[in-house]
């Protein structure tokens, strides 16, 4: 068994795995450890909440990226029931490195993205007279 570790300059994320016969591809997959995990990454990226609370209907026009999700938010879908299909896949990937800590691999999309999303709804700033 081999401890491969590699730095992804796209992504600024650090990749480590066990290397053994257990993590050989099957035809038509990614072969190697860290382009599937660089794949998964980008489709992160890419990928928006498109339903509930954080979606389009609050938050226009696409939903919130679903790397800014909170933690809490994410922890829900972990009690409950995730979604099915890959993007029940991804926001597992997305829950589990919060919870490991890894949140500040997703800063080079945040910056990419022009900052973290707000989700705090805008304030207006409020005229207040006290009393003389």
């Amino acid at each position: 068994m081999l401890l491969s570790c590699r730095l992804d300059e796209t992504h600024g994320t650090f990749a480590a795995a066990f290397m053994d016969s257990s993590l050989e591809s099957s035809p038509g997959e990614i072969p190697d450890l860290a382009a599937r995990m660089a794949a998964d990454l980008s489709e992160i990226e890419r990928t928006r909440m498109p339903f509930g609370k954080f979606g389009p209907q609050s938050f226009p026009p696409l939903g919130v990226p679903i790397f800014d999700l909170p933690v809490e938010y994410l922890g829900w879908f972990a009690k409950t029931s995730w979604p099915r299909g890959r993007f029940g896949e991804l926001l597992r990937m997305v829950y589990q490195m919060k919870v490991d800590g890894a949140d500040s691999a997703f800063d080079p999309m945040r910056r990419r993205a022009g900052g973290k999303t707000s989700l705090r709804p805008e304030r207006v700033p409020g005229n207040f007279h006290f009393g003389d």
